[in-house]
């Protein structure tokens, strides 16, 4: 995690008038972030317990696991953003110790990277959801999804430990110490060390990113114009009479589809809006920010270069950070259980009534049933 301002010269301090810094961050890390961590934290916590309701009704599989972790992931962030409220509140002093700086910078790229590889996952059990939507009705592949899980995990979790081996603070002249700030004083070797780090990072990113788009263009593609083959109409047919619905009944195309898209646009949206913009940014800042003398990662920008550059790179951290609170409405498109449980819960509060075992009896009785979803159905990119 490189810093969040530039320091020229060798010189630091808020009073250097070399110093690039942005001074509008102080304010508006202090601000959103604090949004973020009361919303963050309900949000997050309540999809916990909702998973876990739905989990004992045995109402979701591969699709519930990759949820729980991203939402796990989510929490780890939000319990680190009070140590980083606290730090943009001092203009941006770490009155911490050096591990807490980078417990909480590692905590940070975890979230980032977990939620991205998340996202993909999820969008790529959304697309065999549809293409292969009678196998999908008729199986959860639970330890698929905890593999992945893992995988996802230990990659993140390797690819923070330069930062946990590393000391995360530096300390000015001023006295001010730093966090995850003044790169520009280390060797040429080991600023394109962590350049390179960062554009591995970066590309990794723009795979996801473009894995994401591919599986949500086709998936949309499908909903839209491609009908189901007729074998599996017909075994969708059978599957209808045998449990007492009709075909026409069950498809229920045009909400189906409605919803399918919505959920698609939740997915990319997320994307577009808190990674995409830091991860163009973070290229070209990354290189402001090391001040590489010469070779490759040389820069020769002017000063209001490097201004826009940084300003843009706090505007991007702070749309990051709103994923947190984001994924909790593509959980509630991604799935009809998970929607329908919330919106029960909703209704029973809109009345007045306690929350009972109405709901899960409800998905247990779906559960059970779990196999007799028709293509109509599968067809909404949603696990039944």
């Amino acid at each position: 995690m490189l810093a969040s301002t530039t320091e020229r010269a060798g010189v630091t301090g808020p009073s250097d008038p070399t110093f690039l810094d942005s001074e509008f961050r102080y304010v508006l890390f202090s601000v959103v972030y604090g949004i973020i961590f009361i919303l963050g934290i309900f949000a997050n916590l309540y999809v916990l317990f909702v998973l876990r309701r739905l989990r004992e009704a045995k109402a979701m599989g591969e699709i519930r696991i990759y949820m729980a972790n991203l939402t796990i992931a989510d929490l780890l962030f939000i319990s680190a953003l009070p140590f980083w409220i606290g730090y943009y509140s001092r203009r941006g002093d770490w009155i911490y110790t050096d591990f807490m700086c980078r417990l909480a910078g590692s905590l940070f790229f975890i979230n980032t990277y977990c939620s991205i590889l998340f996202l993909g996952a999820i969008s790529v059990n959304r697309y065999w959801a549809v293409t292969r939507p009678l196998d999908a009705a008729s199986s959860d592949h639970r330890y698929r999804g905890i593999i992945v899980c893992v995988v996802i995990w230990v990659l993140t979790t390797l690819m923070t430990i330069p930062s946990l081996a590393s000391p995360g603070t530096n300390t000015n002249k001023n006295n001010i110490t730093r966090c995850f700030e003044g790169y520009h004083n280390r060797t040429d070797p080991e600023k394109k060390a962590v350049a390179a780090m960062h554009f591995a990072v970066i590309g990794m990113f723009f795979v996801v990113f473009i894995l994401v788009v591919v599986c949500n263009f086709l998936i949309a593609r499908a909903l839209l114009y491609q009908n189901p083959p007729q074998s599996e109409l017909k075994s969708a047919t059978i599957l209808s009479r045998k449990s007492n619905r009709s075909l026409a009944t069950a498809a229920k195309p045009r909400g189906v589809k409605r919803r399918a898209l919505q959920m698609l646009l939740a997915v990319v949206g997320v994307f577009v809006l808190c990674f995409l913009p830091h991860h163009v940014v973070q290229g070209p800042w990354t290189l402001a920010v090391l001040q590489i003398k010469q070779g490759w990662g040389h820069t020769d920008w002017d000063q209001e270069t490097l201004q826009a550059l940084n300003d843009a790179h706090q505007i991007t951290l702070v749309l990051m950070g709103f994923n947190c609170i984001l994924d909790p409405v593509v959980y509630f498109f991604a799935t009809r259980k998970f929607r329908r449980f919330i919106m029960t819960q909703m209704k029973k509060i809109g009345r007045g009534d306690a929350c009972s075992q109405t709901v899960t009896s409800q998905l247990s009785i779906d559960s059970r049933n779990h196999s007799q979803r028709l293509q109509g159905e599968n067809l909404q990119v949603e696990v039944n």
